[in-house]
C-alpha cells in the first residue's frame, strides 16, 4: 500500500514538474521564444481546445446550412415541399369525396330515389287520443280563415299549381343580367348562363329546401334547392354560398354571391338550371333575365 501511495505521489509530482520549451536559432543559438509549461497544464489546454472545437463544429452543423452536406440530414426546402404536397393531397382527397357525394346525391334526386325517414311518426300509446278535444278555438278558426283568404290569390303554390305542373308557378328571377349562353340540351348544356355585376347576390327562384351546398373543381361553389312538385333549381360558379344543406329558403332570398369559381367558366356569371321530374327544362320559358 505504501508503494502504491508513493507511485501515485510521484506521478502527480511529475505532472506538476515545470518544463521549458525553447525555440533557438540553429546558427547563432539565440533564444527566440520560450514557454514554461507543466504536463498537467498542457493536458488542460488540449482538453479545453478540444471542447471548444467540438462546440464550434456542433454549432455550425446545427445552425448553418452546412448540415445539408452531411449524409443523413434532409434539406429544409425539401421538407417544406413534402409538407405542402401532403396538405394538397389531403385537400384533393377531400374534394374527391365531396364530388362523389355530390354526384351520388344529384343522381338520387334526379332519379327520384330519395330516402325517407324510417323512424316515422309513432304515436305515444300511453295517452288516450280518443278523448282529446280537437275542436278549434275561436282564435284558431279566425287564423285559419285569414290564411286561407291570403292563399286564395297565391301565384306560387296551391292545388291548381299541383294539378297543372309548374305552368302556374311564379318564378323569381335569380339575377338580372345578360344571357351569354342559352339552354342547349343536345350540347349537354342544361341551363342558361347569365352575366351580372360583380358581388351581385343570387336569389332563390322559389320556396324550397337546400339539398346540396358544395364545391367542385368543374363548377366551383354550387347550391341546389328542392322545390315542391318535384322541381329542382341549380346555381353554379358562385363565389360564396350563403346557405347550407337543410336550410329552408323563401323565393327571392339571397342564397349565394355571383362568382367565377370552377374550371368551366371564363368570367363572373351564374349558370342556372331547372329540373322537373328528372328532366332539364329551359329556364327562359318561365322567367325573363
Amino acid at each position: 500500500m505504501s508503494e502504491q501511495k508513493e507511485n501515485k505521489k510521484s506521478f502527480l509530482q511529475r505532472l506538476r514538474h515545470r518544463y521549458r520549451l525553447v525555440v533557438m536559432n540553429d546558427d547563432t543559438f539565440e533564444e527566440n521564444f520560450s514557454l514554461r509549461l507543466t504536463p498537467l497544464g498542457l493536458l488542460i489546454l488540449l482538453s479545453s481546445v478540444t471542447i471548444v472545437m467540438v462546440m464550434l463544429v456542433t454549432s455550425l452543423i446545427a445552425f448553418t446550412p452546412l448540415r445539408e452536406y452531411i449524409p443523413g440530414y434532409a434539406d429544409v426546402g425539401m421538407r417544406r415541399e413534402l409538407i405542402n404536397l401532403a396538405m394538397r393531397s389531403d385537400s384533393l382527397e377531400q374534394a374527391l369525396i365531396e364530388q362523389n357525394m355530390f354526384n351520388e346525391n344529384i343522381t338520387n334526386v334526379l332519379s327520384g330515389n330519395i330516402k325517407s325517414d324510417t323512424a316515422g311518426n309513432r304515436p305515444d300509446k300511453s295517452k288516450e287520443y280518443e278523448k282529446l278535444k280537437l275542436n278549434a278555438s275561436q282564435k284558431e278558426a279566425l287564423l285559419k280563415q285569414t290564411i286561407e283568404s291570403q292563399d286564395k290569390y297565391s301565384l306560387a303554390y296551391g292545388a291548381e299549381s299541383n294539378k297543372n305542373g309548374i305552368s302556374n308557378f311564379f318564378f323569381f328571377t335569380p339575377i338580372k343580367g345578360v344571357v351569354s349562353e342559352q339552354f342547349k340540351s343536345k350540347e349537354r348544356h342544361y341551363g342558361v348562363d347569365i352575366v351580372g355585376p360583380e358581388n351581385e347576390p343570387i336569389k332563390a327562384t322559389l320556396d324550397g329546401t337546400v339539398i346540396l351546398a358544395t364545391w367542385s373543381s368543374e363548377t366551383g361553389y354550387t347550391i341546389t334547392v328542392q322545390h315542391t312538385n318535384n322541381l329542382i333549381s341549380v346555381y353554379k360558379h358562385n363565389s360564396v354560398l350563403l346557405k347550407k344543406v337543410g336550410d329552408y329558403v323563401k323565393a327571392g332570398e339571397a342564397i349565394a354571391i355571383i362568382g367565377n369559381s370552377g374550371e368551366q367558366t371564363t368570367g363572373p356569371h351564374l349558370h342556372f338550371e331547372l329540373w322537373y321530374n328528372g328532366s332539364a327544362i329551359d329556364p327562359q320559358g318561365y322567367m325573363v333575365f
